[in-house]
Order: C-alpha cells, then structure tokens, then sequence
C-alpha cells in the first residue's frame, strides 16, 4: 500500500503540471493572436513584426492565426501605454514598441508614461544590434562629408528631422549636437520612418539617423556609395560595423570620459533593439508558450531567409535577458542619468 501510495503521488503531480501546460496550448487552437507595431507600416520595426506574425503560429500548438496591428503614435509610446494598461493580458496580444520605451520608464522624465518597463511580460528581441548600426545620414547635396564638417560654427545648423520622445530618431541626434557639439536642429514631428524618408528626398530635412537595417529593407538606394546619402556617423555600437570601416562611432569621438559615459548609457537599449512585450499578468504558463515560439521562429529557415533578404539582422535575445538588461539600465552613473533626463525632455 505504501509503494502504491508513493506511485499515485508521482503520477499526480506529474498530472498536475500537465494539465495547466495542456491548458495553455489549448488557449491558442484557432486563436487569432495579435502583434501591435508602434509605427506605421514599411518601417523596420513593423518589417520583423510582420515577418515574426507569418512564422511564429508554427511553434504554437494549435496553430494561431497572426496578425499585425499599426498603432502609430508618440513614438510608439502610444502603443506602450496601450499594452501596457489596456490590452488584454490573455496572452493573444503582445507588441513591438522603440528600443528607449523602457528607458524613458527608468528615466521618469514623461508623465504621458503609463508604464513601469520592469512589469511588462518581455518575450524577447530579434536583435542586439551586433549585425547592426544606427547610421547618420546627411544628403549627398549637402556640403558635409564629416564630423569634422558638421562641428563647424560657420554654417547655419543642418536640419534633422525626428519623431517624437524617447524615439531614437529624435534623442540620438540632440545627445550627438550636446555632446560631440555637431550644429545641427532638430525638426521633429514626423510621424513614422516613411515620412522620414520622403522628408529627406524631399528636401524638406538634411539628416536624419536611423537604422542600418531599416535602410537596407525601406531605401535600400539610400547605402549605394556613388549616388546614396552620406554616412558621417554610427551609432549603437563599440566597434565600426563592418559594412562602414571609414565611419567612425560615437564612442570613438567622445571627447572625454563623461561625454563616453552618456554615450555608452544612451546606446544600452540597442541591446534589446527590437523589443517584443505582452502586458503585465499574462499567465505564466502562456508567457513561456510566446517565449519559447518567439525564439523557435527566430531560428525558423524560412524566416532567417526573408530576413536575409530584407537585410534585418537576427540575434535574438530571450525575455530573461531583456529582463536583466534593464536591472542594468538601474545602475547607470548618475552624471549619465541626470544628462538623459534632460535630453528626453527637450526631444519632446
């Protein structure tokens, strides 16, 4: 009786830890699961969104169908709040916001902010920016063919065009004005990478920074050495990427340990560069479901392929780590801090 007794035990708690995972999977036969992108559609965000929703239902048990759902806005801080207090936290709705969302969290510095970066549900990021660079492009009709170009007094201040606060497009090119003393404006307002685009080819604007990545799938054209625009800078990286050998980065042009400080801080969140997340409380079981699909598609052939031909780089990084990533956004020096919580209120 007492070895019959130790066998039932087993066999129920092994039944126990079945029936919730069973549950879970069940939750998604012909579920319709739903992807919110913070820009508009074309840019590179919405791009590895789009490719994600077209592979990842293989992964899920019950084969959910996928969608994506533009929710342009304040940099994609609309779409933050949004999953953040009023999407459902089910489990069948989870989204890609800016890299900075969770950094303009830890900062404190907007009230339009309705979300603490720490309590999202984080499925993980497509990528921690080794194969790319945040590039800053200027028109090739432009008389800047440098840093050195564009830290001269001389000329009137070279237009920028940006988004909105706590996006890339917009904090980057103030940090690099402050710190590197580049004399430039920025013009912000644009609503999503597209506008940006026709901005530039326009006329409207004479810079703009912006991901390596999303150049190769939007204006490819853009990197072409004798007709594209200029490339003076990189961003986000340690090292030159090795597409841009002669473009120097960031970090290489600080002038001091300080200025190295606020730049290294500033580039933290393109270790998550595209971050996906589901709201707070989503069951525990259904989050692990999202995580392991989100890194199986990832490795999925057919989607590294699209990915390739895209040229939307893939080092994918786990929930886990984004997780860990902003315990370290915690310990930014307080010089650093205090310089990125005046930067985010004047992108505004």
């Amino acid at each position: 009786m007492l070895r019959l007794g130790a066998v039932l035990m087993v066999l129920c708690s092994a039944l126990m830890r079945f029936v919730p995972a069973a549950a879970a999977e069940s939750f998604y036969d012909n579920r319709q699961v739903t992807i919110v992108v913070g820009y508009g559609p074309g840019g590179a965000y919405d791009l590895y969104a789009r490719m994600l929703a077209r592979h990842m239902g293989k992964y899920i048990s019950g084969k959910p169908n996928f969608t994506v759902q533009n929710m342009p806005g304040a940099g994609s801080l609309r779409a933050a709040n949004y999953l953040y207090s009023s999407a459902p936290a089910d489990g069948a709705t989870f989204g890609i916001f800016a890299r900075n969302m969770p950094l303009l969290s830890i900062l404190g510095v907007n009230p339009a902010v309705k979300f603490d970066a720490h309590k999202f549900t984080w499925i993980g990021s497509a990528s921690n920016y080794q194969e790319d660079a945040y590039l800053f492009f200027v028109r090739p009709d432009v008389p800047i063919r440098s840093v050195a170009d564009l830290q001269r007094r001389d000329t009137p201040a070279l237009p920028v065009g940006g988004t909105a606060q706590g996006a890339s497009g917009n904090d980057v090119p103030i940090l690099l004005r402050d710190v590197l003393g580049l004399n430039m404006r920025l013009v912000p307002g644009y609503p999503d990478a597209g506008a940006l685009y026709l901005a530039m080819e326009r006329g409207e604007i004479d810079g703009r920074a912006t991901d390596m990545s999303g150049v190769m799938s939007g204006r490819p054209q853009w990197l072409d050495p004798q007709n594209g625009m200029r490339v003076v800078l990189q961003f986000g990286r340690a090292t030159r990427h090795p597409n841009f050998p002669d473009v120097p980065t960031a970090r290489e042009l600080a002038p001091d340990a300080a200025a190295r400080a606020i730049i290294e801080a500033a580039e933290m969140p393109y270790l998550m560069s595209r971050p996906f997340a589901a709201p707070p409380r989503v069951p525990s079981d259904r989050a692990a479901i999202l995580r392991t699909a989100f890194l199986s598609a990832l490795s999925d052939t057919a989607l590294q392929a699209e990915a390739e031909k895209m040229g939307l780089g893939l080092t994918p990084v786990s929930g886990e780590n984004i997780s860990e990533l902003l315990d370290s956004m915690l310990q930014i020096p307080q010089q650093a801090r205090d310089y990125l919580r005046v930067l985010m209120k004047e992108s505004q």
